[in-house]
């Protein structure tokens, strides 16, 4: 019987977990491991990258794959939709395209894109709101050359988020988080006072074609952040 990849991801952590495979031990190959589960071989290796990945096999050319010693966990970021995070607190999501325009890119932005000094971009600002209330200020850089079909549509009925999220896979990033105290606009958007510490988070994303947006988002207080270990 054929098993996804995701099934036997599980069955090989779970004997990780159990102790089936001791840490340090060398694994069953992946020959073994498909005859005994009844898969393909290509199945086997998918699941066994994605441990490997994740920190707890360690893999080697002509070696085999052992259990890892001491497993390193990494923090696995998913990239949110604001809809749902508004909806999920109980509120009703809405936003407010302030801006759009194609414009020479600052040139951090362009650094942390990886692209060429002097492009143009797409530039987007928009206003999260929940229960018409300020939750999240957006400024975006969209590389339209990778994502050409944002350009005809009508970001006033799904954000720019949204559709990302849904429409641009990306396969790398990088995010930061940090402190902001918010000027004369930024209040007069978010409705906080002047001087308030707001919480900055920046995230680019990039495809196997190259990077796809550079986004700074500045939250309404009070606002928290949730990610899996």
């Amino acid at each position: 019987m054929a098993h996804s990849w995701q099934k036997i991801h599980t069955e090989f952590m779970r004997r990780i977990r159990e102790r089936d495979w001791l840490p340090g031990e060398l694994i069953p190959s992946e020959s073994d491991l498909a005859l005994e589960l009844g898969c393909a071989r290509v199945t086997v290796n998918r699941a066994l990258r994605e441990l490997a990945h994740k920190g707890f096999l360690d893999r080697k050319r002509k070696a085999g794959t052992r259990v890892v010693l001491n497993p390193e966990r990494k923090a696995t970021f998913v990239i949110p939709v604001t809809r749902l995070e508004v909806e999920g607190r109980g509120a009703c999501y809405s936003h407010q395209l302030l801006q759009r325009e194609m414009r020479p890119a600052p040139s951090d932005v362009l650094t942390r894109m990886g692209l060429p000094a002097g492009g143009e971009l797409l530039f987007l600002s928009a206003l999260h709101l929940a229960d018409e209330q300020p939750f999240a200020l957006e400024e975006r850089w969209v590389n339209t050359a990778i994502v050409p079909e944002l350009m005809a549509l009508d970001l006033s009925h799904i954000s720019a988020n949204e559709w990302l999220v849904n429409n641009a896979p990306f396969s790398g990033g990088d995010l930061s988080l940090g402190a902001f105290k918010a000027d004369a606009a930024v209040a007069r958007d978010l409705a906080c006072a002047e001087g308030d510490a707001l919480l900055e988070t920046r995230r680019t994303t990039w495809s196997e074609s190259g990077a796809i947006t550079a986004v700074r988002l500045l939250h309404a207080p009070p606002y928290r952040v949730f990610t899996e270990l």
